[in-house]
């Protein structure tokens, strides 16, 4: 036990010039173990502690062996030192694997630059992007989008078209592609204009480009959520006829807006997928679920659940979201802690939101064991960044004893 101490003391040094300062980031050293990055990612997926995060990242034993599988192990960390508002340890991080021989290769710059847009570091991302010629590192499309991606993560959407149209003429090796396009859609529907959004997917067409599906369904949900169904259903009959074939993600855009008008027309919409030869996920029965809860048909709901493994699916978090939220709202709280039980033991446990009105509605019903078992087990699963939320919900409705009450407010 000592030694294996003793090895977390062990630290690796990241060190970056920002400007005329030098930052230095102390994270936990690697262990003798090391482990993939495809490993680290499934790892990192359950660690919300940035400084264990920065562990595991720092005992990846092949961070230049694929771009793809250490792009998300870095991005994986980086997102949980941004949550902590950890910049400059993120830039330190970043910053130093521009030591590493792979940093003249492209793939390998753009996961830099996609990782500061992870972290919403537009400037950071953009100096890296002007940097890449001091590396002898080549531009192209790639590079390219990561920057427009970059943008999209830090909620620049204005900024996408600009850089669209500037860095293809500052740079000549830069031709967008389709991926290029694609980003230029989506930030014109992430900013409510799914109508400037068509205009860049006909530019497209003319060009005899490829729209993509990704492109396409961001372009219908946009439509859909601006409450703009029919120019929607216009553009996927219009889609159709030229022979695009949608898949899952555009058919579970169009059953979303379709929960809002029955469960009659979302089943219409699952069969019309398996026609087509696809397969209804569990977010098509999510959907499904939510337009029968909504019509107050708990019932047709619970029975769509329990079909679930029949149709080849699981439950996920918004399953059970869904519906303990519902049995809730139906003041059916003892069903929606079997239902809690359910979603624990199949690790898909639903949000903070959702649990607090179980909470609330177990204890004004007076089942105050099931609510402090419930606070107590989501404790253990839930990141250490939401004890506070649970114990200012416990101490709201009383489950906290005098001590932990005057402890908690020390």
């Amino acid at each position: 036990m000592a030694s294996s101490r003793l090895s977390l003391r062990y630290v690796r040094r990241f060190t970056t010039a920002a400007g005329d300062a030098t930052t230095t980031v102390e994270a936990a050293a690697p262990s003798p173990g090391k482990i993939s990055a495809s490993k680290a990612k499934t790892i990192l997926r359950k660690v919300h502690d940035p400084d264990k995060a920065l562990e595991i990242y720092s005992n990846v034993s092949n961070h230049d062996a694929s771009p793809v599988s250490s792009r998300y192990a870095q991005e994986l960390t980086v997102r949980r030192l941004a949550k902590c508002s950890r910049f400059s340890d993120i830039e330190a991080l970043i910053e130093s694997q521009k030591n590493d021989p792979k940093i003249k290769e492209e793939p390998f710059y753009s996961t830099l630059i996609r990782s500061y847009g992870r972290a919403s570091m537009f400037d950071h991302a953009m100096r890296a992007f002007e940097q890449m010629d001091q590396y002898g590192t080549p531009r192209s499309a790639l590079s390219f989008n990561s920057l427009l991606n970059a943008c999209l993560h830090s909620n620049k959407f204005d900024k996408v078209p600009q850089l669209f149209d500037e860095i293809p003429q500052r740079y000549n090796d830069i031709n967008p592609d389709k991926i290029s396009y694609g980003i230029l859609i989506k930030s014109y529907c992430d900013s409510g204009s799914p109508e400037k959004a068509i205009e860049i997917m006909r530019q497209m067409e003319g060009k005899g480009m490829e729209v993509t599906t990704i492109a396409l369904t961001t372009i219908l949900n946009s439509l859909y959520k601006k409450g703009e169904a029919e120019v929607a259903e216009s553009l996927w009959n219009e889609m159709v006829k030229k022979g695009c074939e949608f898949d899952n993600a555009a058919y579970n855009v169009r059953i979303m807006n379709a929960q809002k008008e029955s469960p009659e027309r979302v089943l219409e919409l699952i069969d019309e997928m398996s026609t087509m030869g696809l397969k209804p996920d569990a977010i098509s029965y999510n959907y499904l679920m939510t337009a029968y809860c909504e019509k107050g048909m708990l019932d047709e709901a619970k029975k769509v659940y329990e079909g679930l493994q029949g149709n080849s699916c699981a439950p996920n978090a918004a399953t059970f979201r869904t519906l303990i939220f519902h049995l809730c709202y139906s003041g059916l709280y003892e069903q929606g802690y079997a239902m809690f039980k359910k979603s624990v033991y199949m690790h898909k446990i639903p949000d903070f939101n959702t649990l607090q009105h179980l909470v609330v509605g177990l204890v004004r019903n007076k089942k105050i064991d099931d609510a402090k078992g419930l606070i107590r087990t989501v404790k253990k699963k839930f990141p250490p960044s939401f004890l506070n939320a649970w114990k200012k919900l416990e101490e709201e409705v009383g489950l906290l004893s005098k001590t932990d009450a005057s402890s908690s407010s020390a």
